[in-house]
């Protein structure tokens, strides 16, 4: 008889622990109101990284297996004395910006982008994602009308 009253304490605790959780929130809780609030927009916005403009680099000369690379905005600053490139381009060390080469002429100027592989990265395994960039030329004369040209479509 001592266990058929142990069993039965058992089953009782049992009962009391899966009713005690149950689903049905008691009247007035406030579980109710849980649908109603923002948990997932809070997830979404701690995930998205912030707003920021392409990473600014420059030139580093040592690359290999050097390619052209096209642009996607030309914008004179500094009073058209510099002209400032932006274009998507591989992570570091991976792809790195070798060199920039800039030709005046009286009506254009042609700026054309360089990228390779860093000799750093000979045993890095790169991922594969889109990184905007962007680095800054000195012109040898203010650009005034001349137009700019993309060397790599050339």
């Amino acid at each position: 008889m001592g266990m058929r009253t142990a069993t039965t304490t058992f089953l009782a605790g049992c009962l009391v622990l899966a009713t005690g959780c149950g689903a049905t929130p008691p009247a007035g809780g406030t579980a109710s109101k849980a649908p109603d609030t923002p948990v997932s927009s809070t997830a979404v916005t701690s995930t998205t990284p912030p707003a920021k403009g392409p990473e600014e680099v420059k030139p580093v000369g040592d690359a290999v297996d050097t390619r052209k690379v096209r642009w996607t905005k030309a914008k004179p600053v500094s009073k058209g004395k510099k002209v400032r490139l932006v274009w998507w381009s591989g992570v570091e060390p991976c792809t790195v910006l070798d060199r920039v080469k800039v030709k005046e002429t009286k009506k254009r100027v042609t700026i054309t982008l360089y990228e390779g592989a860093s000799p750093k990265a000979k045993n890095v395994s790169c991922i594969m994602i889109a990184v905007e960039k962007a680095t800054t030329v000195k012109l040898k004369s203010p650009l005034g009308k001349r137009k700019i040209v993309d060397g790599a479509k050339t």
